[in-house]
């Protein structure tokens, strides 16, 4: 597949929208996963089988050569489906939410060791940002307590980046190979969970949306774009998926967002499209208008 071409720096900004659009399919899965009436664990390994077979089919034409850092991605993939389907049954989902997006800290303090990527002060001040908007936006659903849950998302958040970190080490390699090797064994580990009934009929439609869509193409297109961007970038960039997701449900429930998720989401918004956006649109146009 090759979604992507052109210079450097045009490829970079078309990278910056895969990871858009990336987000917008994660943000999906809160409202789908809600409508079926089936263990989280035997949706999660459903999902990821179909998602699995996708990810196969859009890189039908790419060998696939199995390495340590492939798998070290794969087991982050896993790590953060199981430990944030547990963080969010044993806290609130707003505490797993946001401390799941610490991942972004972490990426920044390992990625330099790992990648040799610097991250810079206008970086640091982005997550700061970004994090901040995070708080303003679950401001009144975060509580106190619930710390073994806590504990969770924020290991979440730490396999998230390993996950991250892994791919974008195969940015000249299959980085689609972590992700793929990944849903493969989320099923697996789904599978003990799937022996106990299922879902109606309706509710196999859903999932076959979340396995193709929300996970499937998703991570297609995650899978390209990690080969032109940072990590530290594709981690933030894709931090507008969880604010996406109270805009599905006022679109489709009528539920207005409060005014601190307004404000949170709105800051959010603004220091991704000032750290990354404008300036990968500056570039682009800068290319196209040289041709």
């Amino acid at each position: 597949m090759n979604l992507l071409t052109g210079s450097g720096k045009s490829e970079h900004f078309r990278a910056l929208i895969l990871l858009v659009v990336t987000a917008v399919l994660w943000s999906s899965g809160g409202l789908l996963i809600k409508s079926v009436d089936w263990h989280p664990l035997a949706i999660s390994g459903a999902r990821s089988l179909i998602a699995a077979a996708v990810i196969r089919l859009a890189f039908r034409g790419q060998p696939l050569h199995i390495n340590k850092v492939q798998v070290i991605g794969a087991l982050g993939y896993v790590a953060t489906v199981m430990l944030f389907v547990s963080a969010t049954k044993l806290t609130t989902a707003a505490n797993a939410i946001v401390l799941q997006f610490t991942a972004p800290i972490w990426v920044a303090l390992f990625g330099a060791w790992f990648l040799k990527e610097k991250t810079t002060a206008l970086d640091w001040l982005t997550i700061g940002l970004v994090f901040g908007g995070m708080l303003l936006f679950f401001r009144d659903q975060m509580e106190a307590g619930h710390l073994r849950g806590n504990l969770l998302a924020v290991a979440s958040g730490i396999s998230m980046t390993v996950m991250a970190l892994a791919m974008r080490k195969q940015k000249d390699g299959s980085p689609f190979g972590s992700v793929l090797l990944g849903n493969i064994l989320a099923f697996v580990f789904g599978v003990p969970f799937m022996l106990d009934g299922g879902p109606s009929l309706a509710g196999w439609g859903i999932i076959a949306l979340l396995g193709c869509f929300q996970l499937g193409i998703s991570y297609v297109l995650y899978s390209i774009a990690i080969k032109h961007v940072t990590a530290l970038e594709a981690t933030i960039v894709t931090m507008i998926e969880p604010i996406l997701n109270p805009i599905w449900v006022f679109l489709l429930l009528g539920e207005t967002p409060g005014p601190w998720s307004l404000a949170g989401g709105a800051i959010i918004l603004a220091a991704i499209v000032a750290r990354y956006a404008l300036p990968a649109l500056k570039s682009s146009a800068n290319v196209q208008g040289a041709r």
